[in-house]
């Protein structure tokens, strides 16, 4: 439990660092340095252990996940808070469950009654969420934040189905660090073909400390913590965080950067996240 509860608020806390960190330096490069110590930190400790490397078509599922779930999903989501507030960056990157109800359906699969009304449920609540933020949308740069976070939700919801179907053929903990290597390379080499990168010394400490915030808390204690009670909890209790990220970081936003912080965005908010439980409640069923 006290895992869970490491989980829950300090991964809630990464939008705030991230929120920070852009502010500073292109989005992009935060994300692949972020990427880059975070995957040295895994794959030395792998390393040590003296874990076997994946074989022939494994890394063919690997590099995948590490565009679906880090180039595209946290490298994006890291662009979008430029944009937008972070604490609306957390309520639309925790809605991921509902792209899987609609991957699942236009595949074929057939949804029970307790996912469509969490679909609605949540749909209801995203539209009184952005009822305070429709002067917003009149603003280029709010439209393209919304957009950036919304494909970041459903890469992310492909790949986690994606690591569903495959996580048994290969260690899928030691998969994470070989994924943000990957990726760090490709967002790297994608910043420096484009002239998107600054130099690293001008790169200011505010930054840095964001950097090494996001590695630390959110891609290595917080992970240890996630696994721990995964390992430890059923799997209805572990997946609380997910519900109370988006409230750290909503509140946590509001205090630190004097973000909005009304009453419709807190109905909204909850309407959001109850119909995400719902969601999640049925699929577990299932």
């Amino acid at each position: 439990m006290l895992a869970l509860c490491w989980v829950s608020f300090f991964w809630g806390t990464t939008w705030i660092a991230s929120k920070e960190g852009v502010k500073h330096m292109p989005a992009l490069q935060l994300a692949a340095i972020r990427q880059f110590i975070g995957a040295s930190i895994y794959i030395a400790f792998f390393l040590f252990k003296k874990t076997a490397w994946p074989k022939g078509k494994q890394w063919k599922t690997i590099f995948i996940l590490s565009i679906l779930n880090f180039v595209l999903s946290n490298g994006l989501s890291t662009w979008g808070v430029k944009y937008i507030s972070s604490g609306l960056g957390a309520i639309i990157g925790a809605v991921f469950p509902l792209w899987i109800v609609i991957i699942s359906f236009f595949k074929g699969e057939r949804l029970s009654k307790g996912a469509v009304i969490g679909l609605l449920v949540s749909f209801g609540g995203v539209c009184l969420v952005f009822y305070d933020y429709l002067a917003d949308f009149l603003k280029p740069d709010f439209r393209f934040g919304i957009l950036l976070s919304l494909i970041a939700t459903f890469t992310w919801a492909f790949g986690s189905m994606y690591t569903k179907k495959k996580a048994a053929s290969f260690n899928p903990y030691f998969s994470l660090g070989l994924q943000m290597m990957i990726s760090s390379v490709l967002l790297f080499a994608y910043t420096g073909a484009t002239g998107t990168s600054i130099s690293v010394t001008q790169i200011p400490a505010e930054s840095w400390w964001s950097i090494a915030y996001l590695v630390i808390f959110g891609s290595v204690f917080t992970f240890i913590a996630f696994i721990y009670a995964l390992q430890h909890l059923p799997a209805e209790v572990s997946s609380v965080y997910a519900y109370i990220n988006p409230i750290v970081a909503v509140i946590l936003g509001s205090v630190i950067f004097n973000e909005p912080l009304t009453i419709m965005i807190m109905i909204g908010g909850g309407v959001t996240l109850s119909g995400l439980y719902l969601v999640n409640k049925a699929m577990g069923k299932k």
